[in-house]
């Protein structure tokens, strides 16, 4: 497996620490014990305009599926579900 091949199998969530919604799904991520990549928007240069480009919003978290799908400021409920839909949890 190559290394692109690698990331664009992984989730993908683009936050900030600042961001009570990012906290709290990173939180959730983290309990789940889902691997992902996550992008700081303060840390990555151009982090916010990838985050944008995906979702066509400023609004964060931006959480990226291996299947290209994602959500934007997801509930709990709504990363739980996704994540059951793709087998990452039971």
């Amino acid at each position: 497996m190559t290394e692109s091949t690698a990331a664009a199998s992984r989730i993908t969530m683009y936050g900030a620490q600042w961001c009570s919604d990012c906290r709290r799904s990173k939180s959730l991520l983290d309990r789940l014990e889902v691997d992902y990549d996550y992008v700081d928007l303060l840390l990555v240069e151009d982090g916010a305009d990838r985050a944008r480009a995906i979702s066509g919003r400023t609004n964060i978290p931006v959480i990226v599926f291996p299947d290209d799908t994602h959500l934007v400021e997801p509930s709990d409920a709504e990363v739980r579900t996704r994540l059951t839909q793709l087998g990452y949890i039971g």
